[in-house]
């Protein structure tokens, strides 16, 4: 006896019943009786498996020709209902089809079959999200992203380009494809989590797309509002949470021999963020809650565009100016280009790095330039869209990340500076 063709046969029988008790029980709960139950899907995915045991490809084709004419004959029998659908009758093909999968590829027929029955039991929650809860705005952002991800990224070459090999044009659009969906998430976040977290929670999830540009939302809401001064001061500098999180990622998936040079400062820098973002976010908590948190577009496609522009010339400039003049150039061209985005910089000295074209003890000092120089634009940014009075509140924070990534730095820097004579 065959133990591995009756384990298929039983995937095939499991699938089968899996699916058709679901079938017959939102049958039940409709008050009627429909073509296809528990036992003819039962049946159906049996006969697939059959089907390719006895005869293969040709007589799987005629199992699925003759359940495809009674699925279409049952459907002609219920073409008098209000709204008949066809949802029961495609099932049962596809059931089918599972079966003849369970002969060849047991485990993946059990996990497509279990996939198939959780998305028709959970016809009402995806009617009630597609219908209620997702708006336009969100499908056309979900259609951006998966364009990005499925159609743009394939056809881009996946080589060096430009001068001095600085641009590889993959590289690139992963990271705008990288920025689009965090930006996806931060909006799913405030969508789940609701207004009662208010401001921070939007500033954290915001912070995500551009804490820079979160930190003059922020400054302009406590102009406006000046009870919720603490709560705009939340969510400001906890978008540098945000910034140090997006850090992270974008450095693993560059260069993991970066990230881990720069653990200690990125870990120093994010505690301290949270610590003040968190004593304004229960400060906040405290007084009358502000105005329902936006959650803004679920993504941006400009911003994530601009970042990619952004971060071809700073690759760019990046490499130029170390081929002019060595390690001195990195640190400018990342110190210049932490003024418009800190990650953009961050990936172009990674890249180097990747590259084998820098160390990554060397890459600290530079990304750190990065994050100084943004550190800057966000204290500018601070007091000409807040005031005195957010500013007095938020720069000391903004000083406190910056000074405690400095100091988590402090031993590799020292170790850097010692080993260069030698």
């Amino acid at each position: 006896m065959d133990t591995d063709l009756l384990l298929n046969l039983g995937v095939a029988l499991g699938v089968g019943l899996l699916i058709g008790a679901e079938r017959e029980r939102r049958q039940a709960a409709k008050s009627g009786s429909g073509a296809a139950g528990i036992r003819t899907f039962t049946v159906a995915s049996l006969a697939g498996a059959l089907g390719m045991i006895v005869g293969g490809v040709v007589m799987l084709a005629a199992a699925t020709g003759v359940v495809g004419v009674l699925v279409a004959l049952g459907y002609w029998r219920t073409r008098g209902d209000k709204d008949p659908g066809l949802t029961t009758e495609i099932a049962l093909v596809v059931t089918t089809l599972i079966g003849a999968l369970a002969v060849q590829a047991p485990q993946m027929a059990a996990m497509v079959g279990v996939g198939v029955a959780i998305l028709l039991a959970g016809r009402n929650r995806l009617h009630h999200f597609v219908s209620d809860v997702l708006t336009e705005e969100e499908l056309e952002a979900a259609l951006i992203l998966g364009a990005a991800t499925l159609v743009v990224l394939p056809l881009l070459p996946n080589q060096a380009m430009g001068p001095f090999g600085a641009i590889n044009p993959q590289t690139v659009w992963k990271l705008v494809v990288l920025v689009l969906a965090i930006g996806a998430a931060g909006h799913v976040a405030v969508r789940a989590l609701g207004a009662r977290f208010g401001l921070p929670v939007a500033g954290l999830a915001s912070g995500f797309v551009s804490s820079t540009a979160t930190i003059g939302a922020m400054g302009a809401r406590a102009k406006a509002a000046p009870e919720a001064m603490a709560a705009a001061v939340a969510g400001a500098v906890l978008s540098t949470v945000a910034t140090v999180i997006q850090m992270v990622v974008v450095l693993a998936a560059t260069s993991l021999p970066t990230l881990q040079a720069m653990a200690l400062p990125l870990g120093c820098a994010g505690a301290a963020a949270a610590a003040y973002g968190i004593v304004f976010t229960v400060i906040g908590f405290r007084h009358t809650s502000p105005e329902e948190a936006d959650p803004g577009k679920a993504v941006s496609l400009v911003a994530a565009l601009t970042f990619g522009a952004i971060l071809a010339a700073v690759m760019l400039g990046s490499a130029a100016l170390r081929a002019w003049f060595g390690e001195a150039g990195s640190i400018a061209a990342a110190g210049l280009a932490g003024l418009a985005d800190t990650h953009a910089a961050a990936i172009s000295v990674a890249a180097l790095v990747a590259s084998e074209r820098m160390t990554a003890d060397a890459a600290v000092l530079p990304i750190l330039a990065a994050l100084s120089s943004n550190t800057v634009s966000k204290i500018v940014f601070a007091t000409t869209a807040g005031g005195r009075a957010f500013a007095l509140r938020v720069v000391p924070g903004l000083l406190l990340v910056i000074l405690a990534a400095w100091l988590g730095a402090m031993p590799g820097l020292a170790g850097l500076t010692l080993a260069a004579p030698r």
